[in-house]
C-alpha cells in the first residue's frame, strides 16, 4: 500500500468551531479531517491526520514522515512564524509539503505575515478556510503521481 499524506496540525486547532469563528469558521477539526480524507480517496491515497498543542511533537512526526508519508501537510498554526525547529524538520523530511493556513495570514496582524514554513513547503494555501485542506491533498496527490511515473 502506498505511504499515507500526512497533515499536521499544531495549537489550537484542536479548537476550531470554538474559537474565533469569525477568523477561523465553524467546522471543527474532525469535519477538517473527513473532509481531507474524503478528498484523498478521490485521488486514491490515505490519510494520516494528526494534531498537537506540542512543537515537539509535530517535530517528531515530521521526522517519522520522512520513511512513513509520501508527502505532508502542515497547518503549523501559531509556530509557523516563531518555529525554525519546524522548518529543520520540513527540509531535513526531503518530501513535499503544503502548508495550510485557513485565515488569509497577510490580511492579519504584521506578525502572522511571517512564515518560516514556507522555506520548507511546495506551495502555500491560505484564506480559504477548509477548503485549503482538500486543495492541499490535489495539489500533493499530482505531484506523488508525477513523482511516481
Amino acid at each position: 500500500m502506498a505511504k499515507p499524506i500526512f497533515v499536521l496540525n499544531g495549537p489550537n486547532l484542536n479548537l476550531l468551531g470554538k474559537r474565533q469563528p469569525e477568523i477561523y469558521g465553524t467546522a471543527n477539526l474532525e469535519d477538517v479531517r473527513r473532509l481531507t480524507e474524503a478528498r484523498a480517496r478521490e485521488h486514491g491515497v490515505s490519510i494520516d491526520f494528526r494534531q498537537s498543542n506540542h512543537e515537539g511533537s509535530l517535530v517528531d512526526w515530521i521526522q517519522e514522515a520522512r520513511e512513513a508519508a509520501s508527502a505532508i501537510i502542515i497547518n503549523a498554526a501559531g509556530y509557523t512564524h516563531t518555529s525554525v525547529a519546524l522548518l529543520d524538520a520540513l527540509q531535513a523530511a526531503e518530501l513535499p509539503v503544503v502548508e495550510v493556513h485557513l485565515s488569509n495570514i497577510f490580511r492579519r496582524d504584521s506578525f502572522r505575515q511571517h512564515s518560516y514554513i514556507s522555506l520548507g513547503a511546495n506551495g502555500v494555501i491560505c484564506g480559504l478556510g477548509v477548503k485549503g485542506y482538500e486543495l492541499a491533498v490535489d495539489a500533493l496527490a499530482d505531484i506523488i503521481k508525477s513523482r511516481d511515473s
